[in-house]
């Protein structure tokens, strides 16, 4: 068969098609590694990547088991960016909430070394927060409202949201003049892995 740009384009509109009408290929296949997240509109789910970061999966499904996730602030958010959240420490929206200090906090648990992949930094993307150090990251992620290439190889993917990207969307806007720092910030309210539900 000869390739054209007609045939091309009649081949890529069939391939799109097939994955759209196929829906998310890693959706609910491994409930281990996928992660639940209760917004106030409803529940996006990610689909984990141990694969990518089996280290930085594992942290982040102790802490979701712990309870430690559930009524942290999105205290960052910046449109068209992304939205960050994950302060265990100073996030807790019901039990100890600075909104200060939030960001800058973390868990009991040992930071983690990198574990940077080639996966892009897509809109719905989740990547882990970190400090200068590469080797700093914790419990802060942030979910990708866009496309951040610019962030590619320089912080470690851990998974993507395969549901509820529309929920996403809906969390409360950051100040551009204060990078993102968020006024009465929205809440993960519950966050579980779907193993446990």
């Amino acid at each position: 068969m000869r390739l054209t740009r007609r045939t091309l384009t009649a081949a890529a509109a069939g391939m799109a098609l097939a994955i759209t009408m196929a829906g998310p290929v890693t959706a609910q296949s491994d409930p281990e590694n996928t992660l639940i997240i209760e917004l106030k509109d409803g529940e996006v789910v990610i689909d984990l990547r141990p694969d990518l970061a089996p280290s930085h999966v594992e942290q982040i499904k102790t802490l979701a088991r712990q309870g430690a996730y559930d009524n942290v602030a999105f205290h960052r958010v910046i449109d068209g960016f992304m939205a960050q959240t994950g302060d265990v420490q100073f996030g807790d929206m019901d039990d100890g909430f600075a909104p200060r200090r939030a960001g800058t906090g973390g868990s009991d648990l040992p930071d983690l070394p990198a574990e940077f992949s080639d996966e892009p930094f897509v809109r719905g993307t989740v990547g882990m927060a970190r400090a200068q150090s590469p080797d700093s990251a914790n419990s802060q992620f942030f979910i990708m409202f866009d496309e951040g290439r610019f962030l590619d190889g320089q912080y470690t993917v851990v998974g993507n949201v395969v549901s509820g990207m529309e929920h996403v969307d809906n969390i409360k806007r950051g100040a551009q003049a204060r990078n993102g720092a968020v006024d009465d910030p929205d809440r993960m309210i519950d966050v579980t892995v779907a193993a446990d539900r």
